[in-house]
């Protein structure tokens, strides 16, 4: 009888255990970028995970009104004049210890008006799907997209 409730139990719990892994997925692979919209896609960016510490960079232009060979006119850093494709546009991003499945902490930069803003990632979906909120000062002053994974 008792081992009949303890696996009844752990029955119960595993799928809740296994849901909150998938949650977690990491923000690690190559996405497609959607404008705030919703409707226009327009970059593959790939994020990378070096020792904890993520990075994305444009590999891809999707958006026919953007050409192949722009370059970041706008920015203000050592990022000026650098071109786009190629170009690291998060940068410092760690998880979130006291939120699972978040990460925060570094910039993103907007190469169409060279701004660089606070980031947060939450990956959603069972990581099909990543919420990249962009902001200045706080998460509650900014907008979020939300980019879908191509691998």
């Amino acid at each position: 009888m008792k081992d009949a409730l303890l696996l009844a139990a752990l029955a119960v719990a595993l799928p809740g255990f296994a849901g909150s892994a998938r949650a977690e997925a990491t923000p690690a692979g190559l996405w497609k970028t959607i404008d705030d919209d919703g409707k226009k896609e327009k970059s593959h960016v790939r994020i990378v995970d070096a020792n904890g510490v993520l990075s994305g960079r444009i590999e891809k232009l999707l958006d026919a009104a953007d050409k192949p060979d722009s370059v970041c006119e706008k920015c203000t850093d050592e990022r000026k004049d650098q071109p786009v494709v190629g170009l690291t546009i998060i940068r410092n991003v760690r998880a979130n210890a006291d939120s699972p499945g978040q990460w925060d902490g570094g910039d993103i930069l907007d190469p169409k008006n060279g701004k660089v803003y606070r980031v947060r990632l939450k990956t959603v979906d069972d990581g099909r799907k990543l919420e990249v909120r962009g902001y200045v000062g706080a998460p509650l002053f900014g907008r979020t997209q939300t980019w879908i994974r191509v691998e």
